[in-house]
């Protein structure tokens, strides 16, 4: 596998500007909280050579190879097998008990993508996994199995915002009482079969069901809704956070956590804000950023991109 050709860190010029007022300094600790195959991880190593970074992923796949890129940075590189809500037990774990800069890149990575195997890309036909971490949980084939209709509905709709969310599990559910729905390849067929011909030339049918799929068996948005305040808390004042969100519902928790560590919080009508209503962050970019139109031309998983990113400017009282 060449990773160089099929690992392209996303908006990473972007992100180490944004990152760099944190992190050239001496002991500076960075975490990236979605690790993959260390290519953020690696140029913030090679950019900041007075900083350490703690890479966490629940990918094992991941982590092997990012140990082996990494290695040559030894001890100013550390590894932790862990989902990204477990961040500040991660952190704490390695000595510190709070860090300078934070990067969550979010969605399913180009190994997991790459990798047929794992079952998370609609164009290739792989057994139904879906698992980030393919030790435990369970798969994308139990999913369709076990849940009910209504269930999947459920899911097709607030996780992939499709709006043919009932058509669909109620195909997926007929068609598993005739045989097991165990590969992607098969599902794709279900899908393609109950999509009305004017919807199939709008896009692939089988796109916003695996995303809910993905996020279901990963419990990603759940997950995330911890994670980010966690991670907030162990940032150091001068301290930066970035977040890259790869579809709406991640980017809209993302705004909303950041909107209020931003915000202040004093009552309506206060005469005067006090200390202890001032907002612990400050963000860094107007909206949502996006990649430049090259980047997206070059890396065409760049294109749904938004980047946020945020300061600490205090500490909580």
């Amino acid at each position: 596998m060449d990773i160089e050709r099929i690992h392209t860190p996303v908006m990473l010029e972007r992100t180490l500007e944004l990152l760099a007022p944190a992190l050239d300094r001496e002991g500076a600790v960075y975490v990236d909280a979605t690790l993959g195959m260390g290519g953020h991880a690696r140029a913030v190593l090679e950019r900041f050579p007075k900083a350490i970074a703690i890479g966490l992923d629940r990918d094992t796949d991941a982590i092997a190879i990012a140990t082996e890129r990494l290695a040559k940075f030894g001890d100013r590189a550390h590894f932790v097998h862990t989902v990204y809500d477990g961040i500040a037990e991660a952190v704490r774990g390695e000595g510190f008990a709070e860090v300078d800069a934070i990067l969550f890149d979010l969605g399913v990575s180009s190994l997991q993508l790459d990798r047929a195997e794992r079952g998370f890309a609609y164009a290739k036909d792989a057994p139904l996994d879906m698992r980030m971490d393919s030790t435990r949980g369970r798969t994308a084939a139990d999913v369709i199995a076990e849940y009910s209709e209504d269930e999947l509905r459920r899911i097709f709709r607030d996780y992939g915002e499709e709006k043919l969310a009932a058509r669909y599990a109620r195909a997926i559910v007929r068609a598993r009482a005739e045989a097991p729905i165990t590969r992607s390849g098969r599902l794709v067929e279900v899908l393609h079969d109950a999509t009305p011909a004017a919807v199939q030339r709008a896009g692939h049918p089988a796109k916003r069901v695996f995303q809910a799929l993905r996020i279901e068996v990963n419990e990603e948005l759940s997950v995330l809704e911890r994670a980010l305040p966690a991670a907030l808390e162990l940032v150091a004042v001068g301290g930066r956070i970035v977040v890259l969100s790869y579809q709406s519902l991640e980017d809209r928790l993302v705004k909303r956590v950041l909107a209020a560590a931003s915000t202040s919080t004093a009552p309506a009508g206060l005469p005067m804000e006090l200390p202890e209503h001032r907002p612990q962050f400050k963000l860094l970019v107007r909206g949502a950023e996006l990649a430049d139109e090259s980047e997206q031309a070059e890396n065409p998983r760049a294109k749904p991109v938004r980047l946020r990113a945020a300061e600490r400017v205090r500490r909580p009282s």
